[in-house]
């Protein structure tokens, strides 16, 4: 079985929608587009190359698959998390049938949650999200991932769309690694650790 990890970038009141440009995401009329751009370091680059260093398959919404595939083909930079976007698989989850045009892309429609259930227990290199706010909502009040990397950026934003979002299942996390930027970004990974547990300080 193989894991689904999802790498998001998140401001402090929890906002993730269009992190990279202006023209990113703009429902809701969110103007806030590329929020992370003065922030970037040369460890964020160095976590983030991690990453694409790893064996993988991308699983993506279809916002963030159609934002990926109208950059990625002929990206002029980043030719590392190019070349590997390129080559490997894409499963892309959605309502809607499409016609994928980027290369070795298939499309997850109809059950999704049953297929996604059925492409995590295959054998195969680990599912990574990026992105992809709305799937995130779906794996989330399913319990299908294993592994969160939350890159918490000092920002506010105040309207957008949110990581945790209504409907959000309760449930404990454990922190099992931090890494901080010079720029104040905190990398925090995540795995599920079992229902929430409450009670009363003090007693």
């Amino acid at each position: 079985m193989r894991k689904i990890i999802t790498t998001t970038f998140l401001s402090l009141d929890g906002v993730m929608q269009a992190p990279g440009g202006p023209e990113e995401d703009t429902v809701g009329g969110f103007k806030y587009g590329g929020w992370t751009f003065s922030y970037w370091d040369e460890m964020m680059g160095g976590v983030m190359g991690g990453f694409i260093d790893l064996p993988f398959e991308l699983l993506l919404g279809r916002k963030t698959y159609d934002i990926f595939a109208g950059y990625w083909p002929d990206a002029k930079d980043d030719f590392q998390i190019k070349e590997k976007f390129n080559a490997n698989k894409k499963y892309v989850v959605s309502h809607n049938k499409l016609e994928l045009a980027w290369n070795n892309s298939e499309l997850i429609t109809g059950d999704v949650v049953k297929k996604i259930q059925d492409l995590k227990s295959q054998d195969g290199p680990d599912l990574w999200v990026h992105g992809s706010g709305n799937l995130i909502q779906t794996l989330l009040a399913e319990q299908l991932i294993d592994r969160m990397h939350v890159w918490l950026f000092p920002v506010t934003i105040g309207q957008g769309k949110r990581l945790f979002a209504e409907g959000t299942l309760a449930q404990g996390l454990k922190l099992v690694e931090t890494k901080t930027a010079s720029t104040g970004v905190i990398i925090a990974t995540y795995e599920p650790a079992g229902e929430l547990k409450t009670g009363t300080i003090g007693s």
